[in-house]
């Protein structure tokens, strides 16, 4: 994971015992600093817990699905004919 010079700073407030998660994350996953353990929880985050619909592969989908093909029908049988 690369932390690039242009994202935002923020300064955040932690408790002691988040502070302490933030640094077994920091130490788990061999990060250098407490920013790249913060992001890595995030992700996390994102991944288990997060609605599916504002994932970015969500959103790639229903982008790619939009631009198929498709064609009008007035009723079903137009679609199923003499099957029924």
């Amino acid at each position: 994971m690369m932390i690039r010079r242009d994202m935002p700073k923020t300064v955040v407030e932690l408790s002691d015992h988040a502070n302490r998660v933030v640094n077994v994350v920091k130490a788990r996953e061999g990060l250098r600093r407490k920013s790249a353990a913060i992001e890595r929880i995030v992700e996390e985050y994102e991944e288990k817990i997060l609605d599916p619909h504002l994932r970015p592969e969500f959103v790639a989908d229903l982008q790619r699905i939009r631009k198929g093909r498709f064609r009008k029908v007035r009723s079903m049988d137009e679609i199923l004919g003499d099957a029924r």
